[in-house]
């Protein structure tokens, strides 16, 4: 079973973005701290009303982020 989902984050102009790696889905934020609460939301609306163990989840997976910096960051 997976038990980690993957997301790259990268700043885009004024707002973060995150992308999951493995699943369709995006979200963003105006800060950092905004953005992890919108991937957990994120997340949780993806997986509203499934099987987690049918989708091969573990029902406490943990978020894995890769963070994307410009060279001169």
């Amino acid at each position: 079973m997976t038990s980690i989902i993957q997301f790259k984050i990268f700043k885009d102009e004024d707002i973060y973005v995150a992308e999951g790696f493995d699943l369709p889905i995006v979200t963003q934020g105006d800060d950092l701290d905004s953005l992890v609460k919108n991937i957990e939301e994120a997340v949780s609306l993806h997986f509203e009303g499934e099987d987690l163990k049918n989708l091969n989840f573990t029902p406490r997976s943990s978020t894995l982020v890769n963070f994307e910096l410009s060279q001169y960051a």
